[in-house]
């Protein structure tokens, strides 16, 4: 049954909220596990939906995970520019990684900015998160170094890399 990606339903936006924070917390990726500021951010799917556009990936009635595909510098923006389109939160629930859903939310976010004529496309990743790392690159992601950032201001070893791609 092949995997189809559509904008999340708002009756979705909890179940998506969950499967993206325990994403983050089992594998690792919060620095303070449960008591993480940003667990509420990974949850509330509805605030990311009233800014940008919340994709999910789904096969048959199973909910394999979503992203937030943010369309132009606004309020859920990190790092894009005048131009750029961004994407945030990427997550795939354990269960259904390696069927190819967190390629195709990507390969999603590329079409909308492409036919959005954007002049690029930008995300943040912790330097851990390597499945994610040869997804970006594999569909011609780069890294830019330069463009790398601490979100965490009492953490300045807490490092995001930013991948790039142009349009």
């Amino acid at each position: 049954m092949d995997i189809l990606i559509r904008p999340a339903d708002p009756t979705e936006y909890e179940e998506l909220g969950e499967i993206t924070a325990q994403a983050y917390l089992q594998d690792g990726l919060l620095t303070f596990g449960e008591s993480d500021w940003y667990l509420g951010e990974l949850r509330d799917v509805a605030k990311r939906a009233s800014t940008s556009e919340v994709l999910v990936a789904t096969q048959g009635d199973e909910l394999l995970g979503g992203v937030t595909y943010v369309p132009s510098p606004g309020p859920m923006t990190d790092l894009a520019r005048t131009g750029e389109a961004e994407i945030r939160m990427l997550a795939v629930g354990r269960a259904a990684r390696g069927r190819g859903a967190g390629e195709a939310l990507v390969r999603a976010c590329i079409d909308r900015a492409r036919n959005a004529e954007r002049t690029g496309i930008v995300l943040s990743t912790q330097p851990s998160m390597h499945s994610a790392h040869r997804i970006y690159e594999r569909l011609g992601f780069r890294r830019a170094p330069e463009r790398d950032w601490h979100p965490i201001p009492e953490d300045p070893d807490f490092t995001l890399l930013t991948y790039e791609l142009t349009l």
